[in-house]
């Protein structure tokens, strides 16, 4: 056998002499000329047969058997051949380098150059730049220009890649390459972008794979090229507990990626949920890419820019301000719009127009770089709107919070009482489960103020000494192995003892199905935490967690938008020791405000929302359930410090019919602010707008009939055809009176009031009014529930001192007519005598926040006034003095003009057809009685007419911001409004020497509603008719003095013109088509006609004159005072 062993394959196992081989060539000797005495990769002493070979004694042969004699086997020819490859590399390699150093830059230029190969690690690497003058010690080491070569790629270049990445370098080319080892990748070369102004970059695309590339022609000159930018990278300073957790964000990671996508694509969108840092970061990425210095700020009412601003954080409205003074925002390079998932009306509107202003600043080579960012955004509204963005932009989407979340849904879901099952979850949390903070979504403030003291009174704070860290922590085990226990009792019993089945009535389930709280990958533990109703801590009618209990102390807060500022702070401030922080609050919370500490987040799954009437504009509050992105939302606030649980009072099938997305505001609301912005814009016909969401066809006919209305609009040309006169009013043009109104920065009707109040010196007491419109809920919500009985017989006293004021404020005669208004303009003008100081504004029930945006608002449309009109020189006086009587009166009219479509009329008692209408208004759009609202000082006055600023339905349907009207003003300030019966022949029409035009006394009927209005004296409704009365007056000399003395003279009397026989005689037929020719209906179509052509109505005059006096009518024509 070890013959037959040995024997086998002994020729293959023998080593091969020198002589001539018949197979394949042998490959090259291995020549090892290491320059730097280094060893390569896996070259080791212990394969001789790659290293240099040394002189040894000769040997005697070692026997056939050893190893030695072994032939390579194919896996160390590998091995072999990939040593060989790479030494051959590192040949090429050396050569290359040796002629890269002869193009090399200077040393200073290179220290011009920064490295991002420690970005992230916290160290500082980027220094300043240092003083040309500045003298290089002896002996200083080189900059390597392939610094982070020896670490570990994804991908090997080859020596060709290199060779073309160094001479793109070399040429200037300004791509980027996508091998990390590269020179410009080490500066920064992603971020690359032109500074300010912005400059085209010169383009490079390569050849396509697979074609040949003609050579150059030997004669032709080089063209001279533009120099590449280099890269830019802007040093930050940042402390190392800011650094350390900065790289906490889940956005860090996607740096290169957005900033790769800024630099290549002219829009994209970041999708990131909120908590990743994509609001604090992004900005903070192109900053130190170079795109800006300078970081400052612009709201509303305020802002720090200056000259050297290159970042600068403003609100949607102020952009579209800006929008409206440079259409192509040239002082801009980067427009980043965050929290797009909001869907708010003017950002929607901003998306629409960058999407165009986008392309128009492409092809004036002035790019613009478009970023939209949100948390939860329906992309498809974007990428999926080619009218929006031709091509669809890029998505990022970012890691989600930085921590999980566990859900749980109910088993049943709580129809009515859903804040007591809120109560009843946060006691189980605070008995049972570990320390953390808790956060608490219901719909409303009532809400949140009723539950803040059903808790404080459950978990009063304990005056006794904290306990330590471990004897609570001792506690919490014991109750919780004392859970577990009464689990596990509780679950046996269930399973031995059977289910009661009624025949007569039985669900079509088993028994125990249904459980909702399924979480597929939690652990037995978790899930005996997270069950729901075996948590028996007063789940029955009666409430166990209504016994206070002062050993588990809660720290309860409330949060809510019209919360003072102070009070709003507290949420953030770490809870006295010993004590859990929970946090009552509304949907605020939602995306708004990230509160720290917060582990557990209960939600009720309900939300309280504005809507509005598309039609009738009323607008009321209603309690609905949120989207499945909000209800997300929501669970996210826990996961911020560590992992946390959401537990939602509402089962996985309702969850499941919840929307996905909350529907964009401008589906919601009425436009007729943003149709006017539209408009100003010279966006005529609106419908066709880019919107990522249309608002309805109704909602902006709607909002087009209230513009022409108010005179913001031109009424839409007359056509027979209903589709022409549907698209006519979908592209009316706007007036002067609309571009006044379009530059103040409130509503349309507010900006009516502003436009036509620069009369009688009612500017200051307008501004104030409108102001205090604009800003809403001026006084404290006094009806909330009281934590105590103190608290309770405080409020009420409260309530009566308010009451009290609010009728001082609102005075008596003419200024208790201007109603509410008067009211608000009292309270302003009081709360700024006396300072505007939080003390005036706590005794009188008014809200210091309110106040002090109240006097911002002033003061913004204070200098729009100036800007419009120069010559009012108006400024905010603190020491207003209240408005006289006839001063009141011009206010009342002020507002009724811009409120006109808001009138109502107290139902007479011989209309009462219900008890229901007692003491009710009707108005032109409802069918149902609505009423003054209780807090109103015109509440027991109730005056005939009335117009109000908005109806809110709660139990009854209440107009608030009444004032009264009276009935003769509605036909004379409201003329859109009304419906005007025929001339009246008494009295009788009338010329009018000042306005010189013909006037008549009409009666008319409001619209739609038919209630019968006075007669007034208007101007002569258009017609035929209108031109006859002014032939009359012409020729009887009214109009033009000088003809006055030939009226003695007509051979007809001026009258016959209004005659039904007039057509019989030709001088009348003839003078009536003249007038009608040139549309002379009034003195100043007459003069215009006459500036045209002077002998215009010469000879029809003259025909009604003897033909005697023709030469002096001659001499004397045209009848002009100046002739």
């Amino acid at each position: 056998m070890g013959k037959l062993r040995r024997r086998y394959n002994i020729k293959g196992r023998q080593q091969a002499g020198p002589g001539p081989s018949k197979g394949s060539p042998e490959p090259p000797p291995v020549q090892l000329e290491l320059e730097d005495k280094d060893t390569l990769k896996g070259v080791d002493a212990s394969n001789a047969l790659v290293l240099p070979g040394k002189k040894k004694k000769k040997t005697k042969a070692p026997p056939l058997s050893k190893k030695e004699k072994k032939p390579l086997t194919k896996k160390e020819r590998k091995v072999l051949q990939k040593i060989l490859e790479q030494k051959e590399k590192k040949s090429q390699r050396a050569e290359m380098l040796q002629k890269l150093s002869e193009v090399q830059a200077s040393e200073a230029e290179m220290r011009l150059f920064y490295t991002t190969s420690k970005l992230g690690t916290g160290d500082r690497m980027y220094h300043t730049k240092q003083k040309p003058d500045e003298v290089v010690a002896p002996g200083q080491e080189k900059i390597s220009s392939l610094s982070g070569a020896h670490r570990k790629h994804r991908r090997q270049p080859s020596a060709e890649e290199e060779e073309e990445e160094e001479e793109s370098e070399l040429e200037g080319e300004s791509e980027l390459d996508e091998d990390p080892a590269a020179e410009l990748a080490e500066a920064g070369a992603g971020t690359t972008v032109a500074p300010l102004p912005p400059t085209p970059a010169p383009s490079c695309q390569p050849a396509p794979a697979g074609m040949p590339v003609p050579p150059p022609p030997a004669a032709a000159p080089p063209l001279p090229r533009a120099l590449a930018k280099p890269a830019v990278f802007i040093p930050v300073n940042r402390s190392p507990e800011m650094q350390e957790e900065r790289l906490k964000l889940p956005i860090l990671s996607e740096e290169q990626v957005i900033m790769e996508a800024v630099a290549e694509h002219p829009i994209v969108i970041v999708c990131g949920e909120t908590g990743s840092g994509k609001t604090t970061q992004v900005p903070q990425f192109l900053y130190e890419a170079g795109y800006s210095r300078v970081v400052s700020y612009q709201i509303r009412y305020e802002g720090n820019v200056t000259e050297e601003t290159r970042i600068k954080f403003m609100t949607d409205g102020v952009l579209l301000k800006e929008i409206q003074k440079d259409f192509l925002l040239l002082r801009y390079k980067v427009v980043i719009i965050d929290e797009a998932h909001e869907r708010s009306v003017y950002t929607d509107i901003l998306i629409g127009l960058l999407s165009r202003i986008v392309t128009l600043r492409a092809k004036r080579n002035l790019p613009l770089k478009l970023l939209i960012m949100s948390a939860t955004l329906r992309v498809e509204d974007f990428t999926q709107n080619p009218r929006l963005f031709a091509k669809p932009p890029p998505v990022i989407k970012v890691e989600s919070r930085q921590f999980p979340v566990t859900v749980h849904f109910n088993k049943r879901t709580p129809l009515e009482d859903y804040s007591g099952e809120c109560f009843r979850k946060i006691c189980k949390i605070h008995r049972m489960l570990p320390a953390g903070g808790i956060l608490v979504f219901l719909t409303g403030q009532a809400e949140v103020h009723a539950l803040c003291r059903r808790l404080r009174k459950a978990f009063p704070p304990s005056r006794a000494r904290p306990q330590e860290k471990d004897d609570d922590q001792k506690d919490s085990a014991q109750e919780m192995r004392k859970f577990k226990k009464s689990r596990a009792r509780a679950k046996k019993a269930r399973t031995e003892v059977l289910p009661q089945i009624n025949l007569d009535h039985y669900s079509v389930l088993p028994a125990g199905e249904g459980d909702e709280d399924r979480e597929a990958e939690v652990d037995e533990e978790e899930g005996a935490l997270d069950s729901d109703l075996d948590l028996d801590l007063g789940d029955g009618g009666q409430d166990g967690g209504e016994q206070p209990d002062a050993s588990l102390p809660l720290h309860v807060l409330p949060l809510y938008s019209l919360l003072a500022p102070e009070k709003q702070a507290q949420v953030f401030k770490p809870p006295p020791e010993g004590t859990r922080l929970c946090v009552v609050a509304t949907n605020v919370a939602e995306t708004s405000l990230t509160i720290p500490g917060i582990k557990y987040v209960v939600d009720c799954g309900k939300v309280k929302k504005r809507y509005y009437d598309r039609v009738t504009g009323v607008s009321s509050f209603r309690v609905t359930w949120v989207s499945q992105a909000s209800a997300d939302q929501r669970a996210g606030r826990a996961g911020r410090t560590e992992p946390g649980h959401c537990y939602r009072l509402y089962s996985s099938a309702v969850f499941g019919d919840f929307e996905q997305f909350p529907p964009p505001e401008i589906t919601r609301r009425p436009v007729e602010d943003l149709i006017l912005q539209m408009k100003a814009l010279n966006i005529e016909k609106v419908i066709n707008f880019p919107f990522p969401t249309p608002p309805s066809v109704e909602a902006l006919l709607a909002a087009e009939e209230l513009l022409i209305a108010l005179g913001a609009l031109q009424p839409p040309q007359k056509a027979e055809r209903v589709k022409q006169l549907q698209k006519n009013r979908l592209s009316c043009p706007i007036t002067a009176l609309g571009r006044t109104m379009a530059t103040f920065p409130v509503a349309p009707r507010y900006a009516k009031m502003l436009a036509l109040s620069q009369q009688h010196g009612c500017l200051p007491y307008a501004i104030t009014i409108v102001a205090s419109m604009t800003v809403r809920e001026l006084f404290e919500e006094l009806d909330r529930p009281a934590a105590s009985d103190e608290e309770l017989a405080r409020l009420k006293s409260k309530r009566a001192w308010v009451a009290q004021m609010k009728r001082t404020w609102a005075g008596q005669g003419a200024s208790l007519k201007l109603g509410d208004l008067m009211v608000l303009l009292g309270a302003v003008g009081a709360c700024e005598y006396a300072g505007c100081t939080p003390q005036f504004c706590e005794a009188n029930g008014l809200r210091y926040k309110a106040m002090m945006e109240i006097r911002r608002l002033r003061g913004q449309l204070t200098s729009a006034v100036n800007a419009v009109c120069p010559e009012a020189e108006l400024f905010v006086d603190p020491k207003m003095q209240p408005p006289t009587e006839s001063q009141v009166t011009y206010l009342r009219q002020i507002v009724t003009a811009g409120l006109g479509d808001h009138l109502a009329r107290r139902v007479q008692s011989e209309e009462l057809l219900e008890d229901k209408w007692r003491n009710a208004y009707k108005t032109p759009l409802l069918d149902d009685p609505v009423f003054i609202h209780p807090s109103s000082v015109l509440f027991k006055e109730l005056p005939e007419f009335v117009v109000y600023q908005e109806i809110m339905e709660t139990t009854k349907m209440y107009m608030k911001g009444v004032s009264s009207v009276e009935v003769q003003w509605i036909p004379a300030l409201l003329p859109s409004y009304c419906q005007f019966d025929k001339p009246l022949e008494e009295p009788a029409p009338t010329y009018c020497p000042e306005r010189g035009r013909v006037l008549c006394h009409q009666a008319s009927v409001f619209y739609r509603v038919g209630w019968p209005l006075p007669a007034i004296e208007v101007d002569f409704p258009e017609g035929i008719d209108r031109y006859k009365h002014f032939a009359r007056f012409l020729l009887e000399g009214q109009v033009f003095r000088k003809l006055a003395s030939y009226q003695s003279c007509l051979l007809s009397s001026p009258s016959t013109m209004l005659k039904t026989w007039a057509r019989l005689q030709p001088r009348t037929e003839s003078l009536l088509r003249a007038l009608v020719t040139e549309k002379a209906d009034c003195r100043e179509a007459l003069l215009a006609a006459w500036k045209k052509n002077p002998k215009y109505l010469l000879a029809e005059y003259c025909e009604w004159l003897p033909q005697a006096m023709h030469p002096d009518i001659e001499k004397a024509w045209p009848p002009t005072t100046d002739h």
